[in-house]
């Protein structure tokens, strides 16, 4: 069942430590398949070394296993909100960043200090409340604070982000890590200026109206 996307998602998932984002067995991706509604997750516990696609379940938007061996991640419940409460939302993705999670733990958002953080992500990048791992809790929290943006901190725990796809969703954990670290560097050599409300929205229309490839019409 879904071979295609469990293979999309294993590989999601090992870009995780490539990316120096997740250590051990912590974190996750997920995505879903937009046609059936069924959701490929990483299994728990399970090492991104060994992970196989074979080792991907499928659950559905409850979080009932449909397919698979192994226990899903513990995180399963709170991707499902998500994509219930989401439905521009196909792809997720859980760590624990150690830059991003340290301004989590201050329960501070991140900045905008930088061009590419307002392209990104259009503003600071949010805090929720406190909530606990296992259940639907986290992802009220993500869906209450993430607005439209792509990222959210979790107090005290980590970094979940969003995309159309787990590759968008990947994407945005590398850059929320970049935009952590750079942020955490350059608070602790002084003093500090976010960029203001204007260049923050003009740079994220630029963005998403010039940035990459467009198709090219028919007529040029």
């Amino acid at each position: 069942m879904l071979e295609s996307l469990k293979t999309t998602v294993c590989q999601a998932n090992k870009e995780l430590p490539e990316a120096g984002l997740v250590s051990g067995t912590s974190g996750n991706v997920s995505q879903r398949d937009p046609e059936s509604g069924l959701i490929a997750i990483k299994p728990s516990g399970v090492s991104f070394r060994n992970l196989k696609p074979s080792d991907i379940v499928i659950v559905d938007d409850q979080g009932n296993v449909i397919e698979g061996d192994l226990k899903p991640s513990v995180d399963t419940a709170s991707h499902c909100v998500i994509y219930r409460e989401r439905k521009d939302v196909n792809g997720i993705v859980h760590t624990h960043s150690r830059f991003a999670t340290v301004f989590a733990i201050q329960g501070r958002p991140i900045p905008v200090l930088t061009t590419l953080s307002a392209d990104l992500f259009g503003g600071p990048i949010p805090v929720t409340g406190y909530a606990a791992i296992g259940g639907e809790q986290i992802g009220h929290e993500v869906v209450k604070y993430i607005g439209s943006g792509s990222a959210v901190l979790l107090r005290n725990h980590g970094v979940f982000t969003i995309g159309g796809d787990a590759a968008q969703a990947v994407r945005a954990a590398t850059y929320v890590e970049e935009t952590a670290e750079v942020s955490y560097f350059a608070t602790l050599a002084g003093d500090v200026q976010p960029l203001d409300t204007q260049a923050i929205n003009e740079a994220r229309q630029w963005y998403l109206k010039d940035y990459g490839q467009k198709p090219v019409s028919s007529g040029a």
